[in-house]
């Protein structure tokens, strides 16, 4: 069996971790607002998961169309790692948040972050993946995908029973730093990566 090149093994490292960090809020996360949330409800946990899909999906077009138009992928990564940090954050925030609105601006906040990370790992994974094996190397990413948030959310609703949601958002944000540290360590230099004639983030 055919094995990915490194970059993308660390490209699906990256994304496993973030995915299995977000996967310990899903069963959690209805509870949580309806139960510690002033003002929460069913109905406004509806809307919360809702703004956070509009800002994420309104803006991700635009920050992907910046990124494409500088030559090579060091402005990309500006973008990933910002992106990465401020979805890291955001769980943090969760344990200070008393009020419905608190949870309406922390998911739109994720929206932005998602907004930079989604586009961007996607396209440096298409730009590298291996020639024939296209196909073969996004069932990894998505099997990832779905093993981490599998595992992650049986975990998630055991961890919140006995330990409590402030223990699952750090979690979460531990998990996210990970993902921030292969993003900046080791995707950051990789020699794999198109060098930019200039870079317009400074």
């Amino acid at each position: 069996m055919v094995k990915p090149n490194k970059l993308i093994i660390k490209l699906i490292t990256t994304t496993f971790f973030v995915h299995a960090g977000w996967g310990l809020i899903a069963p959690v996360y209805a509870i949580f607002i309806t139960e510690q949330i002033k003002g929460g409800s069913l109905e406004m946990i509806g809307l919360a998961v809702g703004l956070h899909w509009i800002v994420k999906s309104a803006i991700q077009p635009f920050l992907a169309y910046k990124a494409d138009k500088v030559k090579g992928e060091q402005d990309d990564m500006a973008y990933l790692f910002r992106g990465a940090i401020i979805v890291t954050l955001v769980p943090l925030f969760y344990i200070f948040a008393t009020q419905i609105w608190h949870i309406f601006v922390l998911e739109m906040i994720r929206g932005v972050g998602l907004a930079m990370v989604i586009p961007i790992i996607s396209g440096i994974f298409t730009r590298h993946v291996d020639k024939d094996w296209e196909a073969y190397a996004w069932s990894l990413q998505s099997t990832g995908h779905g093993f981490a948030v599998a595992f992650s959310a049986i975990f998630g609703g055991i961890i919140a029973a006995f330990l409590g949601f402030q223990i699952v958002f750090i979690l979460v944000s531990m998990t996210g730093f990970i993902a921030v540290a292969i993003i900046y360590y080791a995707i950051k230099n990789d020699p794999w990566l198109i060098k930019e004639e200039a870079d317009i983030t400074k």
